[in-house]
């Protein structure tokens, strides 16, 4: 796998996490590099640690569904993209922005905004691909993306709010057809 997918990915499965950091970024006001250090690795650990949780189920299944792996790699990660967008679409108006940085809300967050990247393991392990490179690359990605959000707070929630979940949710999508195509095609 080439550099750029894993770097895409991590982008496609950053945006809650940005989100999530533009959220914590407006109601945090003091100490905010400390806060958005402290964020951006646990949303970063937890994004490579879930994709390389689900390479390993991945990796188990793949006798069982090696003739099916690029569909459903695509399929998960058009699942994935697509709750994306329509969560984009959806703009809830009730989600409160996170108020204090504690442990447990904050590993409660990690673990929620992760998820995804637990679907994208399964492709990774189902394809057979390397994951603690790619796995790596998605969680700096994740890392440099969440502090931005911190750090960028209010203004940018402003200005572009949901459109960050849609862009991230068509990336995967995106990638789901090109992993398809090119097994269809190799």
């Amino acid at each position: 796998m080439d550099l750029l997918t894993p770097a895409l990915i991590g982008i496609g499965l950053s945006m809650d996490c940005f989100a999530v950091s533009l959220a914590i970024g407006t109601t945090t006001k003091t100490r905010l590099i400390y806060a958005a250090a402290i964020i951006a690795l646990c949303f970063g650990a937890f994004q490579a640690g879930m994709t390389v949780i689900g390479w390993v189920a991945g990796v188990s299944l793949i006798g069982l569904i090696s003739a099916y792996d690029h569909w459903i790699a695509f399929i998960l990660l058009a699942i994935v993209g697509g709750k994306m967008i329509w969560e984009g679409i959806r703009e809830d108006e009730d989600e409160a922005p996170v108020e204090v940085i504690r442990l447990v809300p904050l590993i409660v967050l990690s673990f929620v905004t992760s998820i995804d990247a637990l679907a994208v393991g399964v492709s990774f392990g189902v394809l057979q691909t390397a994951v603690l490179l790619p796995a790596l690359i998605i969680g700096i990605v994740c890392f440099v993306i969440s502090f931005a959000g911190v750090m960028l707070g209010e203004q940018l929630e402003t200005i572009l709010g949901n459109k960050m979940e849609i862009f991230g949710g068509f990336i995967l999508v995106l990638i789901g057809i090109k992993i398809f195509y090119e097994h269809m095609i190799g």
